[in-house]
């Protein structure tokens, strides 16, 4: 599953027979086409890709696997343009990869990376890295975009009630998504991802993937917690035990815990024992009880537990006008929870008098995994060939078919015009005007982004 040469689609191996014979470089671009589910695209996961793919260096080994696994397959194996990558650049691919700085916020249909081969033996690389390219930048991007749009929401929410909005944003979405997801990559691209916008997460991938790709110490933060199996382990006539344990266990200046308090009753848990049974309990502390429910209607439901908290416990009403609860007690709501959901939970709350200071949300496989590709119709398309007398010729498509999927022609560049970034032709534009600047050329890293620089861009374009 490492072997760079098969990091691709199987017809890319007969691609170095059907470029023109004038080819020398071919130019090529990775973007987020205008017309999927958001009009900006969160740019992050080049440098992983960097790193663990191109950053790995081909092997004869790696050929002799490679053309034993194509001949087999059927399809044409170009022994001589790798051996050649092993002899001449010591198994480096020649690609230069021009990108934006990574964490950006980006119009859709701005290019986002644009590859090109250095070496003008090869102009069939280029498109071949498509594959794992594609791959390694529109999952973390999507991912990092769909918790962008719940960042949005949530900020909207506590810009409205709230006192403490910057200080509560960054918990404000905590992610539950690592069993949700096809792998342990998936789990550490798309736990990264969402770190860009969040400091709450239960992913641990995500943290070893800040921490190995962008230098990140300690990227996200997570609360001792029950699960179903260690309170239903008490059985229902010691439900209460079960609570108070976790109360006893996880107690402190600060600290928060959080209790799944729908095994059984989840109206009765909140009432009878978190109101009543332990009440005194919960306010003797030094910590806060956080309250989850995990089933019912993601609405109603929780907004019902924050009223039956208030009705237990009081709190105060702030500046603005909204009740927040007694600090000893808030509420988590993880169960069924989409920007849509926390959006209209939002405007429930909002109506209800509640400020969102109240509650924190969570989401599990609907933020890693259900995205795809065409999510945010993320494509890689060729754009430009040099041919051997040294002049760029256009190349694009334009299908009568489906004129949304039209494709760049000439080598772009990125500019700013009226502080929005825009495509435009790289022929047309100053050098020093061109966001889209090296960060690759033949196995060597030009920049190398860390994880704050990633979030404070990524803050910027969220509005500071």
């Amino acid at each position: 599953m490492t072997n760079p040469i098969l990091a691709t689609d199987s017809y890319k191996h007969s691609h170095f027979r059907q470029y023109p014979p004038e080819a020398r470089v071919i130019s090529a671009y990775v973007e987020a086409r205008p017309g999927g589910a958001s009009d900006v695209v969160l740019f992050l996961g080049l440098q992983p890709y960097l790193i663990d793919y191109l950053g790995r260096a081909v092997t004869t080994a790696d050929i002799d696997e490679a053309e034993a696994v194509c001949v087999a397959h059927g399809v044409p194996f170009n022994r001589a343009g790798w051996q050649a990558i092993v002899d001449d650049y010591g198994g480096h691919l020649p690609l230069e990869i021009r990108a934006l700085p990574e964490g950006s916020v980006v119009p859709a249909g701005v290019p986002l990376v644009q590859v090109e081969n250095t070496d003008p033996r090869m102009p069939w690389l280029t498109t071949f890295v498509e594959t794992a390219l594609l791959r390694a930048v529109w999952y973390p991007s999507t991912v990092a975009t769909m918790s962008w749009q719940c960042r949005q929401v949530i900020r909207a929410g506590l810009e409205r009630t709230s006192e403490d909005v910057e200080g509560q944003l960054p918990f404000k979405l905590h992610d539950f998504g690592a069993r949700g997801v096809s792998s342990g990559e998936s789990a550490g691209l798309g736990g990264l991802a969402h770190l860009v916008n969040f400091q709450g997460t239960d992913t641990m991938e995500g943290l070893l993937a800040a921490r190995r790709y962008y230098a990140a110490d300690m990227a996200g933060f997570s609360i001792p917690a029950a699960e179903h199996s260690t309170m239903t382990s008490w059985g229902e006539a010691r439900e209460a035990d079960a609570y108070r344990t976790m109360l006893d266990a996880f107690d402190g200046p600060g600290r928060l815990v959080a209790v799944v308090s729908d095994s059984y009753d989840l109206d009765a848990a909140v009432q009878d024992i978190w109101g009543s049974t332990l009440r005194d309990h919960v306010l003797a502390r030094q910590g806060t009880l956080v309250v989850r429910p995990d089933s019912g209607d993601p609405i109603e439901t929780p907004l019902r537990t924050i009223a039956k908290l208030w009705d237990a416990f009081g709190g105060t009403t702030n500046a603005k006008g909204f009740r927040v609860l007694d600090p000893h007690v808030r509420v988590i709501q993880g169960d069924g929870m989409t920007a849509e959901t926390i959006g209209r939970l939002i405007e429930r709350l909002i109506a209800a008098g509640f400020a969102i200071d109240n509650i924190a949300f969570g989401m599990g496989a609907g933020l890693l995994q259900k995205v795809n590709r065409d999510t945010l119709r993320f494509a890689m398309k060729a754009n430009a060939m040099l041919d051997a007398h040294g002049v760029w010729h256009d190349v694009f498509k334009h299908p009568a078919t489906d004129p949304a999927k039209a494709s760049k022609a000439g080598r772009q560049a990125v500019v700013l015009r009226d502080g929005a970034m825009v495509a435009a032709r790289r022929d047309a534009v100053a050098p020093g005007d061109d966001l889209l600047v090296p960060v690759w050329r033949n196995g060597e890293m030009l920049v190398r982004h860390t994880f704050d620089a990633v979030r404070a861009r990524a803050s910027a374009g969220l509005g500071g």
